[in-house]
């Protein structure tokens, strides 16, 4: 019988091993590390084919956290990628609070756009799964000797306009669910009922999609700055392998 190769044993070995903190958290990440199967089921024998795994290793362990902790109850609203009121609707809200029954408005908007990309962030691991699958080994080698956030960005520009027109009806269900965007005309019929003021008409659509994409690739940013400038966050042979020839 043909010995398994153990640097492929150790790589499973790791996805077997990853838990997550909460009942929900587990079920995600189970599904994801399913997904992410098909990032780590070639391993090339040669040093460029290490540096591409090592990369999509990476990358793998950024989005999970990402994922996971952002689509958790209020992964969002609890950490520092908290979407807040849109800086051209905060004359309208500021108004709006005056308007009986919307003193809340503030609390109550954020709180549903909040929750809305929570449930649209579960929708995210397939396609990131493609992109990190097709990473290349001349595009892992560039990355890994470029800059800090040089893996982010690669994933950024593979995969945002996919995941925002992804989002887009995801976010849509999802602000309905919490009725944000019935909300949201409450309070933009509200305004434009009081008198003097300009009629305006904003959507949330697009604005809670880009915040919350924001949010996701800001994580996985700090996830590889952590793997790229602190050893012990390098847990696996690979990754160890791999990033030490950036520190050179």
């Amino acid at each position: 019988m043909q010995c398994m190769n153990p640097k492929f044993t150790t790589i499973i070995l790791m996805a077997v091993l990853t838990l997550s903190i909460s009942t929900g958290a587990i079920d995600l990440q189970a599904q994801s590390d399913n997904l992410f199967k098909k990032t780590l089921n070639k391993v090339v024998p040669e040093s460029n084919g290490d540096i591409s795994q090592g990369l999509k290793q990476a990358l793998e362990f950024g989005v999970r956290e990402a994922v996971v902790a952002l689509s958790a109850e209020n992964g969002y609203f609890d950490s520092p990628y908290k979407i807040l009121i849109p800086e051209e609707a905060r004359v309208i809200v500021d108004k709006v609070k005056m308007v009986p029954g919307f003193q809340n408005v503030e609390e109550e908007l954020i709180a549903k756009m909040n929750d809305a990309a929570e449930l649209a962030a579960k929708e995210a691991t397939p396609i990131f799964v493609d992109a990190i699958t097709n990473l290349s080994i001349k595009d892992a080698t560039n990355i890994l000797m470029g800059e800090k956030d040089a893996a982010t960005r690669y994933l950024e520009t593979q995969t945002r306009t996919s995941l925002y027109d992804l989002f887009m009806p995801e976010i849509q269900i999802a602000l309905d669910k919490v009725n944000a965007r019935t909300y949201w005309k409450s309070v933009i019929s509200a305004y434009n009922n009081i008198p003097l003021v300009k009629k305006v008409n904003p959507e949330l659509d697009d604005y809670v999609n880009n915040k919350a994409l924001d949010g996701m690739f800001g994580m996985i940013e700090v996830k590889e700055a952590k793997i790229r400038t602190d050893q012990s966050q390098r847990t696996t042979d690979l990754l160890r392998s791999v990033f030490k020839q950036q520190d050179k």
